[in-house]
């Protein structure tokens, strides 16, 4: 039995709970509907249309999604809703994204659609009267010391527990996650075997809730374009011109436009629009074992307290809080890495990794699991990596 079924609880009277399906048109999310289905759970449906086509970005309409969600919901005979969450969208996603790029920080909208609309706005105005909200995404939860930890899937390359580690324990309280435990084959397998229309739909990729706009022409909409130098770090040459700092990310290699490379985004210097990079395979100034974050939020508990041991969110104060050993990504992929964390008070938290990592990227987030990558205990917006 997967670890959301046992998660869910009948009602007093017996019945089945009710449950909220938030679903975007995908392969992913319409396998979720039918494995709740299966179980005797007839969930409410709910595509979150954010509008994105009425201000310009004509590859977010979402024609074609709510066409095949309402295929979905006709197949099993659930009701549907679409429901408008465009302006608290814009006000806090889009927002955020402009802001920090602005600010010569890597952003993250897909953490922040996640903790702000999805189990945000969509649970003040819909959800609450829902038991549970369901979602497609690749993660689990587990139940340990009477709390539930958001956890990872078993399919690395589609976990998605990076993007869900913003959210609170209400949260993850409330959310199942039915395909969590699957791989993706089987996802696929379970659409194309009970004759899903979207079987065989592509991911999508994008920033956008729907997933379909390309970032840079998002970033160029918001903020234009001011040409402005790229310069080699050691030596202080001019190799070329690029089109604004906020285009740029560090550690980038790939859209400099700069031939005898490899080249590595290693530095903005957003006063002055001028971008610093470093040319090899190997080059020191794209690497570093030092992660820090000025605060950490944890979804349940923290690692210390997990391990009985003396905890920052107990003892902010403490001076004796021993590092901890964990695992971590500073970025989306497969990749757990293995290392230490630290916490001094009045300077926040540091993840030391045991091993040099590329492309540290401030405005990021450091997602820290157990030492088992299994248990997901939160994540912190990166202020400097070194």
């Amino acid at each position: 039995m997967s670890v959301w079924t046992e998660m869910i609880r009948r009602r007093s009277d017996g019945s089945m709970p009710t449950v909220a399906a938030l679903v975007s048109g995908g392969v992913d999310s319409a396998v979720m509907v039918h494995e709740l289905v299966i179980r005797g759970i007839r969930p409410h449906i709910f595509y979150i249309q954010i509008g994105m086509d009425a201000d310009g970005f004509e590859d977010c309409n979402s024609e074609d999604d709510v066409a095949l969600t309402t295929l979905l919901a006709r197949k099993y005979d659930l009701p549907f809703d679409v429901v408008s969450l465009h302006d608290e969208y814009w006000e806090r996603v889009v927002k955020y994204t402009i802001d920090t790029v602005q600010r010569g920080l890597t952003p993250n909208p897909d953490v922040m659609c996640n903790k702000l609309i999805k189990f945000g706005v969509f649970e003040e105005r819909y959800g609450h009267r829902f038991d549970y909200i369901a979602t497609g995404h690749y993660a689990t939860t587990t139940e340990l010391m009477g709390h539930t930890f958001l956890s990872t899937s078993p399919d690395p390359v589609k976990d998605q527990t990076d993007f869900l580690a913003q959210i609170n324990l209400q949260q993850v309280n409330k959310i199942i996650f039915p395909v969590g435990h699957m791989m993706k084959s089987e996802v696929r397998e379970i659409a194309e075997r009970e004759g899903l229309a979207n079987a065989k739909r592509k991911d999508s990729q994008g920033i956008c809730f729907l997933g379909k706009v390309n970032y840079n022409e998002f970033i160029e909409r918001a903020l234009g374009t001011r040409e402005g130098r790229i310069i080699e770090r050691e030596t202080g040459k001019v190799l070329g011109r690029h089109r604004g700092y906020w285009f740029h990310t560090i550690g980038q290699r790939k859209g400099l436009g700069l031939s005898g490379g490899p080249w590595f985004v290693v530095k903005k210097d957003i006063k002055r629009n001028i971008i610093l990079v470093s040319r090899g395979y190997d080059p020191e100034d794209q690497y570093g074992t030092h992660v820090e974050m000025e605060q950490m939020d944890f979804i349940a508990l923290d690692p210390w307290t997990v391990q009985g041991l003396n905890s920052p969110v107990i003892h902010p104060e403490a001076e004796d809080i021993a590092p901890i050993g964990i695992t971590f990504k500073i970025r989306h992929t497969p990749e757990f890495t293995e290392g230490q964390l630290t916490y001094q008070p009045g300077r926040g938290y540091c993840i030391h990794s045991a091993e040099r990592i590329q492309g540290i990227a401030p405005g990021q987030y450091g997602v820290v699991y157990d030492q088992r990558h299994h248990l997901c205990f939160g994540s912190g917006m990166i202020t400097k990596g070194y």
